[in-house]
């Protein structure tokens, strides 16, 4: 046990400046986890340098100091003060070379990554070229397989939920049917969330797609105007899409009004939800103690009630898949 103490705190020595970033898509609550990186390490005694713009920044050198006080007032910021972009160059051996050379030119000894499965796909790259790095799931969609919760998703069920609300009080009034499209490109979870939340009676799944999906609806809409039903709620999940043409194809088979609205990236903005804060603060700060404690390579993750964190390939490597039986359960509900 006293050579473990030990050991930590020759590793905690050699990091004197810990960077951080932003990839990929933004999600509300990636600026509580840049205030917690930056606060968290400053109270350990270390320096903290912001990387602008992602990836494409740190080949840039759009590399800035942190203090305290750049970090006031973020933390009810929807967005990323330090922004964020895609970055095909450092998808490449040589961009990922240029990356690790540039951190060590400006003394980054390590970085937390706050992004998706992409941008931790960045931080394992930079990891082999020794620069040591924690990744923080970042990403409204929920679809990070190791852990049970990532930064943003609640803030974008809660947008989408209420939006779909407002859609369904005229789409009652209207006596007419619904297509609300929520995000979700390969990911069914916000749809699924919303379609529980918001009483939908169709949610459609990128990962329960089928042939026969509009037919069914079509079948359940009939159904349920013989028994008295007069609107009729459909949440589908962007990987589907197609929302638009087909509103006119169930219109077409119906005879009922149908519309499409796409909620589209309200649900990336706005003030986050004090779970989203408290989370990716919690996350954030949890990052720069990994790193501090000499693991590198690791991503930070809620599982099972616990903040606890994993090795990046073996989280890049498990699968996940939506609830069944809250799929079963939102089918029974809309009955």
């Amino acid at each position: 046990m006293v050579t473990k103490n030990v050991d930590v705190k020759t590793r905690d020595s050699k990091i004197e400046t810990i960077g951080v970033l932003t990839s990929g898509g933004d999600a509300p609550g990636m600026n509580a986890a840049i205030r917690a990186v930056v606060r968290a390490a400053l109270a350990r005694g270390k320096k903290v340098k912001g990387i602008r713009r992602g990836y494409a920044g740190l080949l840039d050198e759009d590399i800035i100091n942190m203090d305290a006080k750049s970090v006031a007032d973020i933390i009810q910021r929807g967005g990323t003060v330090l922004y964020t972009a895609r970055c095909a160059e450092f998808m490449t051996a040589e961009g990922q070379d240029k990356g690790a050379a540039i951190c060590k030119k400006h003394g980054i000894d390590a970085i937390v990554v706050i992004g998706g499965d992409g941008s931790f796909q960045g931080a394992r790259k930079l990891a082999e070229r020794g620069i040591n790095t924690i990744g923080v799931p970042g990403t409204i969609d929920l679809d990070i397989a190791c852990t049970d919760y990532t930064i943003g998703f609640d803030t974008a069920i809660n947008t989408a939920m209420e939006a779909i609300d407002k859609v369904r009080d005229t789409s009652t009034s209207h006596e007419r049917c619904s297509i609300i499209e929520v995000m979700g490109r390969h990911a069914g979870y916000i749809a699924l969330w919303c379609g529980i939340a918001n009483g939908a009676e169709d949610i459609l799944l990128p990962e329960r797609q089928d042939d026969n999906f509009e037919e069914r609806i079509i079948n359940n809409i009939k159904e349920k105007r013989k028994i008295g039903k007069k609107h009729h709620i459909i949440i589908n999940a962007e990987g589907i899409g197609d929302s638009y043409n087909m509103a006119k194809r169930i219109e077409m088979a119906t005879g009922m009004e149908t519309r499409a609205t796409i909620v589209g990236h309200i649900q990336r903005g706005g003030s986050p939800t004090c779970k989203d804060r408290v989370y990716a603060s919690t996350m954030g700060a949890k990052a720069v103690d990994l790193l501090l404690e000499g693991k590198s390579n690791r991503l930070v993750a809620y599982r099972n009630g616990q903040f606890c964190d994993f090795d990046i390939e073996e989280a890049l490597a498990m699968q996940k898949d939506l609830d069944q039986y809250m799929v079963d359960m939102a089918q029974r509900l809309s009955r």
